[in-house]
């Protein structure tokens, strides 16, 4: 591999985070903010998005400053697995609930890598599976299904 005088990953990867955040605050634009002790519908969203675009302009100082190595080609197992796991759970999140939809896409995402077992990424998927329920209908109370209907 040849070096640059850029570190392409890190600008890249910079430029990616002020670019979510700037989406995220031109989408929030309209949401009353008010302060740490009344806090409206805006204010988290702001905060994260304040603390990414900080993130995102550290690594594109630093993805300036220093040279890497190029960037490697594009694995699409990775790429794949990833945005059709996260895929399928948007679409089955509301018909087969949090819990299904959960382990589903652990599962899924696992085939990102060749080392992915069902037999250890089953456990996982059904704990975090378990922990996504107590955390968002138990402890945030949110009216999610956690069931298929």
């Amino acid at each position: 591999m040849t070096r640059s005088r850029i570190d392409w990953q890190d600008l890249l990867f910079g430029l990616f985070l002020a670019a979510v955040a700037a989406g995220t605050l031109i989408a929030t634009r309209k949401l009353v903010v008010g302060h740490a002790a009344d806090m409206g519908a805006g204010y988290m969203p702001r905060a994260v998005a304040l603390g990414l675009l900080g993130f995102g302009l550290f690594f594109c100082v630093r993805g300036v400053r220093r040279a890497a190595v190029a960037i490697d080609a594009v694995q699409l197992r990775p790429l794949l697995a990833v945005l059709g796991a996260v895929g399928v759970f948007v679409l089955t999140a509301e018909r087969l609930g949090l819990a299904v939809a959960a382990v589903v896409t652990v599962i899924l995402a696992s085939f990102a890598t060749r080392e992915g077992r069902l037999r250890e990424s089953l456990p996982f998927a059904l704990a975090l599976s378990a922990a996504a329920v107590l955390l968002f209908v138990k402890v945030l109370a949110l009216p999610v299904p956690v069931w298929p209907r």
